[in-house]
């Protein structure tokens, strides 16, 4: 007995080594693909805060390789002795976040809205069009993604010319929407088919709808999707240039297109994007952040369901 204690203690011993070994590794790799990933927000919040020549030396760690200045910040209006003076471009630069912030969040909620309705009828119901069935349909909501953002743009510069939705919010909304509604299509579909029918079986007997099954039953499990491709569909909207460039010239230009236009012929403005481009980063921050708790708690919600 005592042999095979002793025995049982040596080789956890020599298990805890290997243990610890293995861990080390693990987390140094998460923490060298975490610097990765940060490693860009950094390198644009210190050059919002560099001069010209630091900039071009590639200086890195502020008070070290170079000496921070307010330069950036203070083209935007936005130092600490710019902020409480009247300044045009704080005033064009929170316009263009306030139609990023419409146009992104709008078409990313009525995109998660359409898209779920449409995601749970393919995953209901059969439905046929002509040869196509769900699979066809659904193949063909993705298909969309294919086409290059360019060769939509002569049609919709036409289309909106003709509806008078050139250099509006409403158009960019509209626009938006259509392209990310393939992708929470897909999503949501197999966020829905992962669900067990029997569960609105049980609310149909019960007395409730199948819209009120779906609200009731369905959409507290299907949260975590739908949050999840709220951020994805928010993440590519916020981001997008081309259309926000091609179909609006003064009253809905947007942030990406202001972070374009500080080069001319003067050169590029790297201070002047750098602040911009964090000042564009950090809403997508906050709300991934933001997101994630619901994202847990519709995970914990649906597996108590």
């Amino acid at each position: 007995m005592s042999a095979q204690i002793f025995k049982d203690s040596k080789s956890d011993l020599a298990f805890r080594p290997s243990w610890m070994v293995n861990r080390a590794v693990i987390y140094g790799v998460l923490i060298l693909w975490a610097v990765i990933c940060l490693f860009p927000i950094y390198w644009t919040l210190t050059t919002s805060f560099k001069a010209a020549p630091d900039v071009m030396k590639g200086n890195l760690i502020p008070w070290w390789d170079f000496t921070p200045k307010w330069l950036g910040m203070r083209s935007l209006g936005l130092s600490p002795e710019t902020i409480f003076q009247e300044s045009t471009v704080r005033e064009e630069f929170l316009k263009r976040f306030w139609n990023s912030t419409i146009a992104a969040t709008g078409s990313s909620a009525l995109a998660v809205i359409l898209g779920s309705c449409t995601a749970y009828g393919l995953s209901r119901f059969n439905y046929r069009f002509g040869f196509m069935r769900n699979s066809d349909i659904s193949f063909f909501f993705l298909s969309q993604l294919i086409l290059p953002p360019v060769v939509l743009a002569l049609p919709f510069l036409v289309l909106y010319k003709e509806l008078d939705l050139l250099d509006t919010r409403i158009g960019l909304i509209g626009l938006y929407t259509l392209t990310v509604l393939p992708i929470v299509i897909w999503i949501m579909r197999d966020q829905f088919g992962s669900i067990p029918v029997e569960l609105e079986e049980a609310a149909l007997v019960d007395g409730l709808s199948i819209w009120g099954a779906f609200v009731t039953i369905i959409l507290p499990i299907a949260l975590p999707g739908m949050v999840a491709s709220f951020i994805i569909a928010l993440v590519l909207t916020w981001n997008e240039y081309f259309f926000a460039a091609l179909l609006t010239s003064s009253h809905a230009k947007t942030l990406p297109v202001m972070v374009a236009s500080q080069t001319g012929s003067q050169g590029i403005s790297w201070w002047s994007m750098a602040a911009l481009s964090f000042a564009a980063i950090l809403p997508l921050i906050v709300i991934g952040i933001v997101l994630e708790r619901f994202i847990i708690k519709g995970m914990a919600a649906g597996a108590v369901k």
